[in-house]
């Protein structure tokens, strides 16, 4: 198995090439072969490279038939940046998926509406990080066929009992990066996720504002949250559930998740499938 290791949003720096070099030891002990694009480390600012060649990079696995999948490593703020360089029919026919968290949302959830073609919402530096061990289990189980568990998600409903339709969404300020774009999903009768690593009361609030402004809960046939990192440790009165109910029916299915978000124990989940919670 060949794999491309790619960073469409912000660069790493420097102390941290070592996660790098482990993550590639990593894989290569699964037997799986590691190419990394040529922009992934800082070199002005926050950017490895323009734009233009972070696309290009990522266009140039998804031509490689080499190339088995593409995992993106990077995180921030810039990878809707790429977006109007990316050449969606090529993605459409390339038999390979993307891979990536946190600001990937943009990509991922982008090339789902333009080419109706499923992402994964995952972080494969998680196994090289504080859960490595677990982490690498999983991952070698999932791609060695043993077993799913890398993608068995458990859930709890705090509002109904089922829900079903097309995962769309992700973190929830990145994915709000895509609203008025041609690259927003159309969110009739999908399950929308949401998590997040920053944000506290205001600007979780704030963002189920512009959901609910633009019409996202009229149409979503459920929400599924997953864990929303600082505003958890803040300790604060509200819970996000709360934020969301004032937003919500109360007929609107809604489940939550210990397994998706920014944690180094975070599961992988399917942007672009169906899935049927009950």
């Amino acid at each position: 198995m060949k794999i491309g290791i790619s960073a469409c949003s912000n660069g790493h720096l420097p102390e941290w090439r070592n996660q790098i070099s482990e993550l590639e030891k990593v894989l290569k002990d699964m037997n799986i072969e590691t190419v990394l694009s040529p922009h992934i480390m800082r070199t002005l600012d926050e950017y490895s490279g323009t734009d233009k060649e972070r696309a290009e990079d990522l266009m140039r696995f998804y031509t490689d038939d080499e190339i088995d999948a593409i995992y993106d490593i990077s995180g921030g703020d810039l990878a809707n940046g790429v977006l109007k360089y990316l050449d969606y029919d090529t993605i459409a026919k390339a038999d390979k998926a993307f891979w990536g968290y946190s600001d990937l949302t943009t990509v991922i959830n982008a090339i789902y509406t333009m080419t109706g073609k499923p992402g994964v919402l995952y972080q494969v530096k998680n196994m090289v990080w504080s859960c490595g061990h677990m982490q690498k289990k999983r991952f070698l189980d999932y791609i060695s066929g043993k077993n799913n568990d890398l993608f068995d998600i458990k859930y709890s409903f705090l509002q109904g009992n089922a829900m079903q339709g097309v995962v769309v969404g992700g973190n929830i300020r990145c994915f709000t990066k895509l609203a008025g774009t041609k690259y927003w999903p159309d969110m009739d009768g999908k399950i929308l996720l949401l998590e997040s690593l920053g944000g506290e009361s205001g600007q979780i609030g704030t963002l189920f504002n512009q959901l609910d402004d633009i019409g996202v809960f009229d149409r979503i046939s459920g929400v599924l949250l997953g864990t929303f990192t600082n505003f958890e440790k803040a300790g604060l009165t509200l819970s996000v559930y709360d934020l969301l109910k004032m937003h919500v029916s109360d007929t609107l299915p809604m489940a939550c998740t210990r397994d998706i978000g920014h944690g180094h124990d975070a599961k992988a989940i399917i942007i672009g499938k169906e899935y049927f919670f009950r």
